[in-house]
């Protein structure tokens, strides 16, 4: 099979590497299958998407809806390359998963209203499917309700005018869609845990999230939940993007032109 791409966008390594260990966990792929490339640490360069079965965007305390002249270079560059891949993954109609972070990404660069109109606190929240969310073939593993982690301070107030909208919650309207029959994003962390969610409390102590001083109870909070995984839609992307295409084989970098990937 031909990898999988994961880009991951956080800056700090704690946090970075637990989100990469849950990626892999809750797509069932390793690390020779799901191969990762830090957005933060250098410019993504070119990426051959026919080298890949499907990319993956995990989350990060960037917001697309930070005014301009606060963004930092690191934020911009991220930015400006990711739209020059969603410029090439969104025609091609290139198998692709963004997960918080992904959603206003994925959402402005469609032409949707990305703002800080829906914020939701970190912690759990109950996520609906829509009718259109309980027949898709990724979002669609699961019930039709079921729990899940989040913490943003922007979501998407109105759709891409052509966007599926597949899940929402009483505190965000959108909380999945779908563009194309093959891109997808997801407000909430389908690959979040308990532990995992520790972390980036941690991490982001200080980041405006949450009063810092509360830290301890966000995460009592979090294990009192009733949440302990979110249906397998990361399982169910991969699966189904998987195609006998020819094998990558052990021990081939994620970067450089022999995976796809041309780092600038």
């Amino acid at each position: 099979m031909k990898p999988f791409l994961f880009l991951g966008v956080r800056p700090e390594d704690a946090p970075a590497d637990d989100e990469y260990a849950a990626m892999l966990r809750c797509t069932g792929l390793d690390e020779s299958t799901l191969r990762r490339v830090r957005l933060e640490a250098a410019p993504l360069g070119d990426v051959d998407l026919d080298a890949w079965s499907g990319i993956v965007l995990g989350g990060g305390p960037f917001c697309v809806s930070d005014p301009e002249d606060t963004k930092s270079a690191v934020q911009r560059r991220v930015e400006a390359d990711l739209a020059r891949l969603l410029d090439a993954v969104v025609p091609a109609d290139h198998p692709f998963f963004g997960a918080c972070y992904g959603i206003g990404t994925l959402g402005r660069h469609q032409g949707g209203v990305v703002d800080r109109a829906h914020p939701e606190p970190v912690g759990a929240v109950t996520v609906e499917l829509t009718a259109a969310g309980r027949a898709d073939p990724v979002m669609g593993v699961g019930p039709t309700r079921f729990g899940a982690f989040v913490g943003h301070k922007e979501g998407l107030s109105a759709l891409p005018p052509h966007a599926v909208l597949l899940a929402t919650s009483s505190t965000a309207p959108v909380q999945a869609f779908r563009v194309g029959r093959n891109v997808y994003a997801t407000q909430f962390h389908p690959e979040l845990d308990v532990d995992g969610l520790a972390t980036r409390v941690e991490a982001y102590r200080y980041d405006g999230y949450f009063d810092p001083a509360e830290a301890a109870q966000v995460v009592a909070d979090a294990r009192t939940s009733g949440v302990r995984t979110v249906p397998g839609v990361l399982r169910a992307f991969v699966e189904r993007y998987v195609h006998p295409r020819g094998d990558a084989g052990p021990g081939r970098t994620v970067l450089g032109d022999e995976m796809g990937v041309r780092q600038g």
